[in-house]
């Protein structure tokens, strides 16, 4: 059961990466992509850590709220 758990866990975070526009706009670049990825993730190593998240979050809300809305 945990693996059916991860498998859908991990599709929806590509699902996330689609929505995103992330594999157009870098032309289903991998590599490109990753090292987006690690960049994100140095960030989050820094001081800034619970600004940069609260940052993102509410970004990724709004983007959710539109959505829903069909703005």
């Amino acid at each position: 059961m945990q693996r059916r758990e991860r498998t859908h866990h991990l599709i929806e975070l590509g699902g996330l990466v689609q929505k995103a526009g992330l594999v157009e706009l870098t032309g289903d670049d991998r590599a490109a992509l990753y090292g987006a990825f690690l960049t994100l993730a140095l960030s989050l190593q820094g001081e800034d850590r619970d600004h940069t998240l609260a940052l993102w979050r509410r970004g990724g809300e709004r983007a959710f709220d539109n959505e829903a809305t069909g703005q």
